[in-house]
């Protein structure tokens, strides 16, 4: 009754669209009241305040801060420049130019609709003016875009390691090291996909100019430039050589020893502003203003729905719903590959509904006793049920990475969500392949010897 009413009341209000954070406190607030009274109030508090208060926390506000300098310092642009220097003369190159630019900044910013937000404005018109129709176009950014919780520094992989902790360690590193093949494995079946769309655009254009060869719309087949020379590339490669270092420095530092992942993100937030005011000088003091404004609304909506799922994760444990649930699922079959399928397709289903955050708060007190069980290892369960929240982030109805992408494109959600179909397909396939392969996500941090 207990796990009824709390996800009752849950369900009930995102329905009604409550903002995700108001949404676990108000349901885990009522459930408090109705189980234990006035008493349980007590106990809000202080595990709001205590589920912050952790120093492996303290990486999101900063990652979020390099995140916001970054983009205002003009480092995604000279991305995007570089990329299209590199793979612009192709006839489909502007596809390759997104899906570059997304793996860029998503080693940059650790955000998925940050990430959009970034290249969105430049590239769904480019995308358009190539021949795209508009929201096939809106629809790969939002894709795209969603590999910024899959690639380190991944914000979801410090969230999932520090809940995760209080049933079995997990290393925040080796969680980094294990999302680079998987994420770039969804980067080339985004590219496939999107190539895809465009041949069967192509072949329904053609077949529409052979029963109508006077209806030939202008600018229908884009003009791809010139193959960038030597010294152009080297250009836009010296250009971009600053934020091309970001995730180098990053990662380097935190593998080699040099500071922690919550070092390096106060790094990152220093080696920003060194780039955006002494190199680039893009940032002033009006521009630093409203950086350090957005990086903190940002950084207060996401500690308050940390602070409110743990209250929520809190009661998961404390009623016994957690160990319910587990023992159900290993009741329903012992076959490891169906269980997994089952937690595949739960987790896609949350996916469309809750952000990452909320989801791991929820969903890996109930699951990880099932992973553990079935020898899965840990890592692996983190690198799969990141990828699966990833998804949801362009899944509609409420993938966030489709709202901001509506947004910047003018389009409506529903446009957007027609266009986004075959990068959920392409996506869940390689989702399949990291969960039932686990050597997809081992390879490389066994490789490097990082545990």
């Amino acid at each position: 009754m207990t796990a009824l009413l709390l996800f009752g009341i849950f369900g009930l209000l995102i329905f009604l669209r409550v903002p995700i954070g108001i949404s676990l406190g108000v349901s885990s607030l009522t459930v408090l009241l109705i189980t234990v009274g006035t008493n349980g109030l007590d106990l809000v508090a202080n595990i709001m305040y205590t589920s912050i208060a952790k120093f492996t926390l303290l990486a999101i506000p900063f990652f979020i801060l390099a995140g916001v300098i970054m983009e205002h310092a003009g480092i995604s642009r000279r991305l995007m420049n570089l990329a299209q220097t590199l793979v612009g003369h192709y006839k489909s190159g502007i596809v390759l130019i997104t899906v570059l630019v997304a793996v860029f900044f998503a080693a940059i910013s650790g955000s998925g609709p940050a990430t959009v937000a970034a290249i969105g404005g430049i590239l769904i018109p480019a995308l358009a003016k190539s021949g795209f129709k508009k929201e096939s176009g809106a629809a790969l950014v939002a894709s795209a875009g969603s590999m910024g919780i899959i690639l380190p520094p991944s914000i979801a992989f410090i969230v999932f390691a520090v809940v995760a902790g209080d049933q079995i360690p997990i290393s925040i590193g080796r969680l980094f090291i294990a999302g680079i093949v998987p994420g770039l494995l969804i980067a080339i079946a985004l590219v496939i996909a999107m190539l895809y769309v465009r041949w069967r655009q192509d072949v329904r254009e053609s077949k529409k100019k052979v029963n109508n060869p006077s209806e030939l719309a202008d600018g229908e087949i884009a003009i791809t430039k010139e193959r960038a020379s030597i010294k152009e590339m080297a250009k836009a490669l010296l250009d971009a050589l600053w934020g091309l270092l970001v995730p180098i420095i990053i990662l380097g530092g935190i593998y080699s020893g040099y500071f922690t992942p919550t070092e390096a993100a106060v790094v990152a937030v220093f080696y920003g502003l060194f780039v955006g005011v002494f190199i680039y000088r893009e940032l002033n003091w009006k521009k630093l203003y409203q950086i350090f404004v957005d990086a903190s609304l940002q950084t207060a909506v996401v500690m308050l729905i940390v602070s409110t799922a743990s209250l929520f994760a809190y009661i998961i444990t404390t009623e016994q719903i957690a160990r319910d649930v587990s023992n159900l699922l290993i009741g329903l079959t012992e076959n490891p590959i169906i269980i997994l399928l089952i937690i595949n397709i739960i987790l896609l289903i949350a996916g469309m509904f809750i952000d990452a955050i909320s989801a791991f708060y929820i969903f890996v007190p109930i699951l990880l006793p099932v992973i553990l069980f079935l020898e899965v290892d840990p890592t692996v369960f983190g690198v799969f049920m990141t990828v699966n929240l990833a998804i949801g982030l362009f899944t509609p109805p409420v993938g966030l990475n489709l709202f901001v992408a509506s947004g910047i494109s003018n389009l409506s959600l529903v446009q957007i969500s027609k266009g986004v179909a075959p990068f959920v397909v392409a996506a869940v396939i390689i989702l399949m392949l990291i969960t039932y392969i686990p050597a997809i996500s081992t390879f490389l941090p066994d490789l490097l010897n990082v545990h």
